[in-house]
């Protein structure tokens, strides 16, 4: 009996780069793939999926047309951040999610370089972002906050 996967062309998709390679016009068959991958796994881990849900479109086009992780994003909330984490080369540990040793519910600075500030709850992102042209130009920011 032969098994076809649910979500074959997500199934291509290991980083950003294999997705900035697809056609325009697959990136939308990518975020529907997306979307049931998210589903699938909150279901069996639990957590907050509709913050993820919310912005599977908006992740996967960041994803396409900046050069993340080279381009920097900042999720104002951590449980936006499960598609991103997909797409980022997590996804085979993301049925791992909020468990002992298993992936953050949160963005994690030392979980991936895709995700360069460790948001929470939200309103964070704000701050954050605002602090970043300032630390890319302070010698002392760049000693004393780390990457």
């Amino acid at each position: 009996m032969t098994t076809f996967s649910k979500t074959p062309l997500l199934d291509t998709i290991h980083t950003p780069d294999d997705l900035r390679k697809l056609k325009v016009e697959q990136v939308r068959q990518v975020a529907d793939e997306l979307r049931q991958e998210t589903i699938d796994a909150v279901s069996v881990t639990g957590g907050h999926f509709g913050a993820g849900l919310g912005v599977v479109e908006l992740t996967t086009a960041i994803h396409y047309i900046f050069d993340t992780p080279r381009d920097r994003l900042i999720w104002d909330v951590g449980h936006q951040a499960y598609p991103h984490k997909i797409l980022t080369g997590r996804r085979d540990r993301i049925r791992t999610l909020r468990t002992g040793g298993g992936l953050s519910g949160f963005t994690k600075r030392t979980e991936s370089d895709y995700d360069p500030f460790g948001a929470a709850h939200s309103s964070t992102s704000i701050s954050a972002g605002s602090a970043w042209p300032w630390r890319a130009t302070s010698p002392a920011a760049r000693t004393t906050l780390s990457p």
